[in-house]
Order: C-alpha cells, then structure tokens, then sequence
C-alpha cells in the first residue's frame, strides 16, 4: 500500500505539471495570436490569397483552399487535397492570418515532395488509432484484476501515441521554416516583418511541444500506478 500511495502521489503531481505546460502553451499562442492579428500585413493580402499564391508558385494549382469553421482549425488535408482556413485566417490581412496560412501551405508542400517524416506520420496513424483506443482499457483491464503484464501491454500499446507526437515535431517545424522563407520571397510580407510571422509561428509550434511534455508525463504516471500496484 506504501508504494502505490507514493507513486500514485508522484503520478497526480505530474498531471498537475503536464496541465500546467498545456495551459500555458494554450494561453501564450492566444495571447500571441490576439497581437498578431491585429498587425496587418503591409501586402494586404488576405490569408486565403496568400495561400493560393504560394500554392500556384509551387506547382499545386490542384490543392484548394476552402474556409473552415473553429477557431485556429487551420489545417491541410492530404487525403482531400484542401488547406482549411479558420474564418479569422481565411479572410484576414493579418500577419497572424498569412503566417498560419503559409504555415498549412508548407505541410501541402511537404505532401507534394514526399517530405519523410510526413509519410512516416500518415503511414503510423491506424497504429496510433489502435494503439490509442484500446491502450487505456488494457491499463484499466490489467489494474482491475491485478494482471500486471495486460497493463504494461497497454503501455506499450499508447508509446504508439508519444511516437506520434514524436514524429510530428519535426513536421510542424518543418512547415514553419518553410511558411518564414515562402511568406517573404512571395512578397506576402517584408523582411521586417518575418520577425513578428516567425513570433506567431513559434507560439504555435510550442503548443505541440506542450502536447509531446503531456503525453510523456501522463504515460510516466501510468507506469508509476503500475509499479506500485505490482510492488504492493
């Protein structure tokens, strides 16, 4: 019972941490996008138009863009072929609105050249569906019943999730590094303002960041739970 209390104690302790990095992460790229989208482009581009612009340059005159309802839902389809703007990034001359849309171009880019990590990532997500689904009920299963092995299988099963996340860092940067150099040699915007473009980008990329730090922790709780219920 001494080695459950304490590991279980330890393992809320590190809910309470993940909580935490989310949140804040949360809170800076809407603190950052709230700045941002008030700071309008010196093109006067909306963030639809810059999309269609560096999708054409880019030979993907076969990728649409199309808005989307949500707030920051932006997001590029690669089964559908479609960059889906949020409202706000669809019609906006902000620098928030071409920095998100040259951002979700870049991952359409990343598509068309077979960027690795990118295919990686598509090829592991019925792994990660599965992993994902039934992980936590193999957990649960196995501390119900005290079947010590079903619970570590289920462990294994969610490190499906955390490689996911893994594999998606790069993606993400990626796409941003790529948004930063299109968004300037397309004349979206000027070379001063790549710094405030770069500022939105990183906000956001932080937010996955945050998503990985969770996923450790939650996953570190999960085996303390495990090996104090076993050590009891």
């Amino acid at each position: 019972m001494y080695y459950y209390s304490t590991f279980s104690f330890i393992g809320y302790g590190l809910i309470i941490i993940a909580f935490i990095v989310t949140l804040a992460a949360d809170i800076y790229l809407r603190t950052r996008y709230s700045k941002y989208k008030k700071v309008k482009a010196k093109s006067g581009k909306t963030g639809a138009e810059a999309a269609r612009e560096i999708l054409a340059k880019n030979g993907l005159d076969n990728v649409y863009v199309v808005e989307t309802k949500g707030y920051l839902t932006d997001h590029y389809d690669p089964s559908q072929k479609v960059v889906r703007l949020s409202t706000d990034i669809y019609h906006g001359t902000s620098i928030a609105s071409v920095a998100v849309a040259a951002h979700e171009c870049g991952h359409a880019i990343q598509d068309k050249e077979g960027y690795s990590y990118m295919r990686f990532r598509s090829a592991i997500i019925p792994f990660v569906n599965f992993g994902t689904k039934f992980g936590y009920i193999a957990v649960l299963v196995g501390l119900i019943f005290g079947a010590t092995n079903v619970a570590w299988i289920g462990v294994g099963l969610l490190l499906t999730m955390l490689l996911f996340q893994l594999v998606t860092l790069p993606v993400e940067l990626n796409a941003s590094e790529r948004a930063k150099s299109l968004l300037v040699k397309e004349g979206i915007i000027t070379s001063q303002e790549r710094k405030d473009a770069s500022n939105m980008l990183t906000a956001a990329a932080l937010t996955y960041v945050a998503s990985l730090i969770s996923t450790i922790f939650d996953l570190l709780r999960l085996v303390l739970i495990i090996m104090g219920n076993d050590r009891d």
